[in-house]
Formats: structure tokens, sequence, C-alpha cells
């Protein structure tokens, strides 16, 4: 469906690079989930975020999570502070860094703002660990 369009290089890489960072799962099901309305709307971030910014080679796909969860974080979006959180089982970003970042959004953006994504990035941390060892403690 992409490959005819102008931008299908962008698109492509794009989807790929989202893949690397927030998962094939993840990305299977936002297409599944994906209607004729908000469509274009996936392709749009799936060409600019993706396949433009994330995609440029002058930061780390690690920076880019970093200063990705800081910014998510200062402006509240919860979900994609969750998501991105997530994706740094992807992009090598540590719990160290993602301590740091949120350290960098109390003292920039506010307290609260800090003490919210902090709250939000424990409850997935566990979830991930719970997930990493098996619902059996394994």
């Amino acid at each position: 469906m992409h490959d005819q369009s102008p931008g299908a290089n962008k698109y492509q890489l794009g989807l790929a690079v989202r893949r690397s960072v927030l998962g094939d799962s993840h990305v299977d099901r936002a297409e599944l989930a994906s209607t004729d309305f908000d469509r274009p709307f996936q392709q749009l971030i799936t060409e600019g975020a993706w396949g433009t910014v994330w995609a440029r080679p002058n930061w780390s796909k690690r920076e880019r999570s970093i200063v990705t969860l800081a910014l998510l974080a200062a402006l509240g979006h919860d979900e994609e502070v969750a998501m991105h959180v997530r994706a740094t089982a992807n992009t090598g970003a540590t719990r160290e860094d993602i301590c740091e970042a949120f350290l960098h959004v109390a003292i920039y953006a506010g307290v609260p703002a800090a003490n919210r994504a902090i709250r939000i990035a424990k409850e997935v941390l566990a979830e991930m660990d719970t997930e990493s060892t098996g619902s059996d403690g394994r």
C-alpha cells in the first residue's frame, strides 16, 4: 500500500526503526487497530517521528530514548512515558538513565511531573521484571 507513494522509503525506514524500538508486537497491534480514520496519523508518525527523527545518525537509540522520556515526562504524557520506559529494553537506555532523565525533569519541568513519571516507570519496570522471570518467579 505504501510502496507507490513518494514517502515510501521514509515509511519503510520508519517502520523498521519503530519496530526496533517499540517491538514487533506493539507495532503489529497498532497497525491492526488502525482504521481509515487514524491511518493517516499512523503514517505521519511512522514517517516523521520514526523515519526522520529516530532514524537520524547523530544520536544513538539510547540517547534518543533518554531525551524522549524526559520530554514525555515533562509534558505529562503518561501512556507514552510507559510505552517508552518499556522500549528501553530495545534502546539500551538503563534504569540509571531513566532515573537521571527524570531528575532533570524535576529540576527543569517540575517535581510533580517527575514524581508522576517515576511512579509510572517503577510500575512498568516491575511488570518487565515479572515478565522476564515468568509468572512463576523463575
